[in-house]
């Protein structure tokens, strides 16, 4: 099949829902629901916590609307890995670094939901849930079931947000009942995390053969074959995912050892009073 062209503008006014539905709902919270929660003359959410969910949003946009969306439905499964990828490394741990403390606690106030959310949050159970949905959303059979079904598509991309959030959890969690892994055992957690997914990505970015028969039928875009856009697909998941886990995994380590640094530098009553002298004249 020949090349074709760009995929020309069009509206999905269901996206544009989902997001406007979420951003009135934060801002409502916000102003309406928040000052019940915090005290006198406290803030309801830092600017950091406000950007954190407005930029979560944009990148939901972006991997949502026009050309993504068109893109990865009707033309190249990478675009559809690149979706994948915004959803689970951006805009999870974006939403969570959003989400005031005592919003997730109103979110959750349901004890069984606040149960099942903090059982699976642990280290074990939030590694298993996110790469047996991760295995289950690169199935084939699944993979032509959601471009063949609207309901199944929305269903396995919220699926998908909602097993990232847990993933994230151990490390972006806003509550203290749910707490952050220390440093190094956060670090051992996003190294695995950056490891597993190279199982499946694998298989897609070797494969001898197109592995989703629904991609094989579609108009070919820049001329790039079905195994192509396979394999390309691949390489996103495998090296995309890791570079972003391991951005992490240098931040928190930079930060705890900056940490430690302060932690075990000698108090004022400590220092030298020469030291400061010297260190007073190099600033002057």
């Amino acid at each position: 099949m020949s090349a074709t062209a760009f995929p020309a503008f069009q509206a999905h006014p269901d996206v544009l829902l989902v997001v406007g539905l979420l951003v009135a709902g934060y801002a409502i919270a916000l102003t309406r629901l928040g000052p019940r929660f915090v005290g006198p003359g406290e803030k309801v959410a830092s600017r950091f916590q406000v950007t954190c969910f407005s930029l979560g949003m944009v990148a939901f946009l972006l991997a949502s609307y026009w050309p993504a969306h068109d893109l990865a439905e009707g033309y190249l499964y990478s675009v559809h890995m690149v979706q994948h990828l915004t959803y689970s490394m951006v805009v999870a741990p974006l939403v969570l670094l959003g989400t005031p403390a005592w919003l997730a606690r109103w979110i959750l106030r349901p004890p069984k939901l606040f149960a099942v959310v903090r059982y699976l949050s642990r280290f074990v159970p939030a590694v298993i849930v996110f790469n047996v949905v991760l295995a289950v959303m690169h199935w084939p059979a699944f993979v032509d079931l959601t471009l063949r079904s609207g309901l199944a598509h929305f269903l396995a991309h919220s699926l998908l947000i909602i097993a990232s959030l847990i993933v994230w959890m151990p490390i972006c969690s806003p509550l203290p009942e749910i707490p952050r892994l220390v440093p190094l055992a956060a670090m051992a957690y996003l190294f695995l995390q950056s490891v597993l997914p190279t199982i499946p990505a694998t298989f897609l970015a070797y494969g001898s053969h197109p592995l989703y028969r629904r991609y094989e039928s579609m108009p070919k875009l820049w001329g790039i074959s079905a195994l192509t856009d396979q394999r390309i697909a691949g390489l996103i998941m495998k090296i995309g995912a890791g570079l972003m886990l391991w951005a992490v995994i240098a931040v928190i380590f930079f930060r705890w050892a900056a940490a430690e640094e302060h932690k075990n530098r000698p108090g004022p009553e400590l220092r030298d009073p020469d030291w400061d002298q010297s260190e007073l004249e190099l600033r002057t």
